[in-house]
């Protein structure tokens, strides 16, 4: 039996649209036909998902498995099969709970598969959009070990971590971006409209205008008469970065000039080798062999450098030499985690120790970016009421030298 995807037309004329498990399509229609819908399009779930992901990648946009379903299924997934209830089964009990059609959709295109005699591994494996290589990397470690519960208990609690991190991460840049986006508009509102408006009163009077106004007039009418061409140029340098940076080359050197910066190399750093340790301690904890699990763990590394570095440190492992060691010589990942990584394979509790170096990362990171926020939001606040300041002295001078030349 397997799952289909169906579009079906009810006696009203509206159209329906959802999943159903049958033997056939022939036999889906005829389930349609049966509860007096009329069948319109119907197809196996693992065939539609292939064939949009041949035909139009950007079809798939909107109806993505977010990080949140993603960590809330595999929690349920792996309660239902800590309780003893079959595998089967207890995909079936996440299809019917969930309320997201594209998350049955897929629970259901799984099960299609585990109950046609597969494993959960390769049920997963037809939706690789949705479960990234290390989830079934892992799955299948458990299946093979025997400890398919435990496996889905770590693979809940790295999904719950690593979107906890993600949204503690976007949270922090979320309020200096804000705040700069508004203080651009209120200084391009004051500059385009209002200093305008207050300087054509001085202008018709014939009075002779300070430095400082001249200048703010200066600024002003350079931005209304080039404003739309500046906007055009900001553009088309993003759409040529856009098209530079999808160059592999390219996007490398970059990678690494961010790297090279003070603050934002110190964030990026912390940030990879938090996501990389704690992957690698989640592939090393399940039984999967090191050199896979440090090419699984590199691919969820953003920046090239780095991951470049975990693939020159694979190649040394292979030929003998320990994790930590292999890792130290690109000089790219700190220390304490280097230390903490060889401290571990001398002592026989790598999987420990490479969660304890995530961990300090992710806390050292948090306080990096909690301290950032707290000292870029009053200097942004700052740097805005010097500026709009400015703007209003400016256009107070004139009136100041009318009240001295009338005395």
């Amino acid at each position: 039996m397997g799952a289909f995807e169906y579009t079906a037309v009810d006696p009203a004329g509206r159209a329906r649209k959802g999943v159903i498990e049958g033997d056939t399509a022939r036999h889906v229609r005829s389930l349609l036909r049966e509860q007096q819908l009329l069948p319109v399009t119907v197809e196996a779930v693992a065939a539609e998902e292939s064939r949009r992901r041949r035909g139009n990648p950007l079809s798939l946009l909107g109806r993505r498995v977010s990080a949140a379903d993603l960590s809330l299924l595999t929690r349920q997934l792996s309660t239902l099969v800590r309780a003893g209830l079959p595998l089967e089964e207890a995909l079936l009990a996440i299809s019917q709970q969930t309320e997201k059609p594209r998350v049955q959709s897929i629970v259901l295109g799984v099960r299609a598969k585990v109950v046609e005699g597969h494993t959960l591994a390769t049920g997963l494996a037809d939706f690789p959009r949705v479960f990234p290589e290390i989830y079934r990397a892992t799955v299948s470690a458990g299946e093979q070990s025997g400890h398919l519960d435990a496996v889905l208990e770590r693979l809940a609690e790295y999904t719950e971590t690593r979107e906890q991190m993600r949204q503690k991460v976007m949270g922090a840049m979320l309020y200096p971006l804000v705040l700069t986006v508004m203080c651009f508009g209120i200084v391009s509102i004051l500059l385009t409209y209002v200093v305008p408006k207050v300087v054509e009163v001085f202008q018709a009077n014939h009075a002779k205008l300070p430095m400082a106004t001249r200048v703010l007039v200066g600024v002003s009418g350079f931005l209304r008469d080039n404003g739309i061409y500046l906007l055009l140029a900001a553009a088309a340098a993003g759409f040529v970065a856009s098209r530079a940076l999808k160059s592999r080359d390219t996007r490398r050197r970059y990678h690494r000039a961010l790297l090279d910066l003070p603050l934002v190399g110190r964030i990026l750093r912390g940030f990879n080798t938090a996501r990389f340790t704690r992957t690698l301690s989640i592939l090393v904890a399940s039984a999967v062999p090191v050199l896979d699990s440090l090419r699984i763990a590199s691919e969820v590394i953003t920046n090239l450098p780095m991951r470049d570095a975990v693939a020159d440190a694979a190649a040394r492992v292979r030929e003998g030499a320990p994790i930590g060691r292999s890792l130290a010589a690109s000089r790219l990942f700190p220390p304490m985690t280097i230390h903490l990584i060889s401290s571990g394979e001398s002592s026989g509790e790598l999987q420990a120790m490479l969660e304890r170096a995530a961990t300090n990362q992710e806390r050292e990171l948090e306080g990096l970016l909690s301290a950032m926020v707290g000292l870029l939001g009053p200097l942004l606040i700052v740097g805005m009421g010097l500026f709009v300041m400015g703007i209003v002295f400016a256009m107070l001078l004139p009136i100041f030298e009318m009240n001295t030349l009338i005395r």
